[in-house]
């Protein structure tokens, strides 16, 4: 008899419970439009943070909400974003690509090494030991930190320990930035090619002794640029990106290509008084 009564009391837990949980499911169910997963489809997956969003589940949820257009992936191809529009019916917007700029061109063919540094080999490892051991504090330290942190294979390191970013791959998910110990990388729109590619603060030509391509705060850009595109601002030029940028004008007197043009296919464009860089070796403490 007691079997059965602890069976039946049993028997009715398990429904009262079952009940009770169907009641709860029909109460706190949560509808999830189904274009989502459409949506999330016709994404890149490449969940970088580049929209705005976490990933791309989450972009997709605030293109069907109709709280972002297409175009603010940057990452996805035109045919990707139109397909995207087109589905969901709304326009495609537009948004202008991030890529990440490196604020140095101190590679070791132009900057001189104080210090042998032996340890671990990457740049935040070696920035806990006296700054890393470069001749110029802010310059890049060249173990590649940045390029573990890409996903994405958009940064490479050049012969002369120097990142270089491929704007093509690059997804503006700022890894690179939270990477490099010095501060050197930022996210910038590409339409942004007059550039700054120094962060030294000390002024006058004895920078020069630890790195050739150094900004020495003459003022040349500042003075040359036109209005108030370029002003000096702690031994360092800054460019107000407000302003017309779309001029080369500013990097013609500087002595040694602190600041540049960024072409697509050409690279760092240099002015035409900038000192020429011939070395191909790495320059030790013995150079001048």
């Amino acid at each position: 008899m007691s079997i059965i009564i602890a069976v039946s009391s049993l028997g009715g837990l398990t429904f009262v419970l079952a009940v009770m949980l169907i009641l709860a499911n029909k109460k706190l169910y949560v509808y999830e439009d189904p274009r989502i997963d459409l949506v999330e489809d016709l994404l890149p997956h490449a969940n970088c943070g580049a929209c705005g969003y976490p990933g791309c589940r989450p972009f997709a949820e605030a293109l069907v909400a109709g709280k972002a257009l297409p175009g603010k992936c940057t990452v996805s191809s035109e045919e990707g974003r139109v397909a995207i529009a087109d589905y969901l019916g709304i326009a495609v917007g537009a948004e202008e690509k991030l890529v990440a700029r490196l604020a140095c061109a101190g590679g070791t063919n132009v900057a001189r090494n104080r210090a042998k540094y032996q340890g671990l080999g990457t740049c935040q490892a070696a920035s806990l030991v006296s700054g890393g051991g470069k001749g110029c504090f802010w310059g890049c330290l060249g173990h590649g930190d940045c390029e573990a942190s890409c996903d994405f294979d958009a940064i490479t390191m050049d012969p002369f320990s120097l990142p270089v970013v491929d704007e093509d791959k690059c997804t503006a998910c700022g890894d690179c930035v939270e990477a490099c110990p010095k501060d050197l990388f930022s996210l910038q729109p590409v339409s942004r090619q007059l550039w700054v590619a120094c962060k030294n603060l000390e002024a006058g030509d004895e920078i020069l002794e630890e790195c050739q391509v150094a900004c020495t705060a003459c003022g040349k850009c500042a003075m040359d640029a036109p209005g108030n595109l370029i002003t000096m601002e702690n031994n360092l030029p800054v460019i107000n990106y407000s302003e017309n940028h779309r001029t080369q004008v500013p990097i013609q007197r500087c002595p040694t290509g602190a600041i540049v043009w960024l072409d697509k296919q050409l690279g760092a464009i240099k002015g035409k008084e900038s000192k020429k860089i011939i070395r191909k070796g790495e320059r030790n403490p013995g150079f001048s």
